[in-house]
């Protein structure tokens, strides 16, 4: 496999070309908008969102915070045929730092995040939106590394207590918080594309849900695929108060398994699929997804940030992945959120260019300009590839960080 390596300002450059195309074979998982941990994804990043809006509209910038930690854990139900209730508040546990200040004017940080959870479960979860216990685990405390040497305040201690914006380090000169890393492919193959669909499709807000007010949105799908035939287990959960019976939850999930055959049929053609709907109900003892909501959050289950799809909306094992959490990372300067978008960016365009499959690896140092990654690794299945404009594409991506965080900020981006 041909290889070239170039450095550029201080990033360590390889390019490999006429990489092994991946195979058929696929394992996917993706969870839907009510499962507990693209909750908690989508709501850390909506607090991020809304903390940034706030900051940059009083003080003209996005003032430091993470909210990367945050977790849900769920409350309890009652649930019964054609009814249901909480019995017990979900607990939000908002974690994080947040600048509370900055020259001496406050934030209101805690009302910020409390007006945004509440808002969000009441379009996400309606039911839960007044069984919430929101606890606030926020603190500005500095990074390590504040050496004190005599009267001085270290510099370091004032990112959470800015006198003003132009103590944001950033403003100078974007630098990496982390040693981390950033990873992305293209293109997806046509099973990874059907099952973000199918995942959608009974979770979100379209026609059939519409039209079966009974379909909860704590969709989970786990699939295998080998270019000829799928296996799929599925979680549907159907909502309490809209299911009369045991007969009528069967009906409902021969519904669910219908429409999972329509969509095959049209995303899947001449290929072979076997679904397994709800694996865990024993309909004859009255075991069922049945819940008061449409989301396990509801009954004891937890969600917490990173646990759920990575940046590209799925979890797939046999592809280049990597932990980091990025809903709710600072989007000025974190790393494992704007290389991971930006490497999934990247993997797309020069899929686009060179017609073939693309891998993209960007790796931070901390303290390294954000614009210049440690390690660049990219790897392309093209055998013939003009070296020259895979550079400049990797050069423009690099160059669009500002860019990026103002996509970040303005919800131009969804995570997940």
């Amino acid at each position: 496999m041909p290889r070239t390596s170039t450095t550029s300002d201080n990033s360590h450059i390889v390019i490999d070309t006429g990489m092994a195309q991946p195979d058929a074979t696929t394992i996917v998982e993706r969870k839907g908008l009510g499962h507990p941990d693209t909750l908690a994804d989508h709501l850390a990043e909506r607090l991020s969102r809304a903390y940034s809006c706030y900051t940059v509209q009083h003080f003209g910038a996005v003032l430091h915070h993470n909210f990367d930690k945050l977790a849900l854990l769920g409350g309890a139900s009652e649930v019964r045929y054609g009814a249901g209730r909480m019995t017990s508040p979900v607990r939000v546990l908002v974690n994080g730092r947040a600048a509370p200040l900055c020259g001496g004017e406050s934030i209101p940080v805690e009302d910020i995040v409390e007006a945004e959870v509440r808002a969000f479960f009441a379009e996400r979860l309606p039911e839960v939106s007044a069984h919430l216990d929101i606890v606030f685990n926020i603190t500005s405390n500095s990074s390590p590394g504040a050496v004190l040497t005599g009267d001085g305040v270290p510099d370091r201690t004032r990112w959470f207590n800015p006198r003003s914006v132009e103590d944001l380090r950033e403003r100078r000169v974007r630098l990496s918080n982390d040693t981390s890393l950033g990873t992305g492919w293209a293109p997806e193959n046509p099973f990874e594309s059907f099952v973000r669909e199918l995942v959608d499709h009974f979770s979100g807000k379209n026609e059939f849900t519409l039209a079966h007010a009974w379909c909860g949105s704590d969709v989970k799908l786990m699939g295998y695929w080998d270019g000829a035939q799928a296996d799929i287990v599925l979680c549907v959960p159907q909502k309490s108060r809209h299911v009369a019976s045991r007969a009528e939850y069967v009906r409902n999930a021969e519904t669910v398994l219908a429409e999972c055959h329509r969509i095959a049929g049209l995303r899947l053609p001449g290929a072979e699929a076997r679904f397994r709907l709800n694996a865990r109900d024993v309909p004859e003892k009255d075991e069922l997804y049945l819940t008061y909501t449409g989301s396990s959050i509801e009954s004891g289950d937890e969600g917490v940030v990173g646990r759920g799809n990575r940046v590209n909306g799925l979890i797939t094992p046999l592809r280049p992945m990597n932990l980091e959490g990025a809903n709710g990372k600072n989007p000025v300067y974190h790393v494992g959120k704007l290389y991971n978008v930006a490497a999934q960016r990247l993997a797309t365009r020069l899929h686009e260019a060179t017609e073939g499959h693309a891998e993209v690896h960007l790796v931070s140092t901390t303290g390294q300009r954000l614009d210049q990654p440690w390690r660049v690794l990219v790897r392309l299945s093209s055998p013939d590839v003009e070296v020259d404009k895979v550079q400049a594409l990797v050069t423009e991506a690099l160059g669009e960080f500002p860019a990026l965080t103002d996509e970040l900020v303005s919800d131009g981006i969804v995570l997940s």
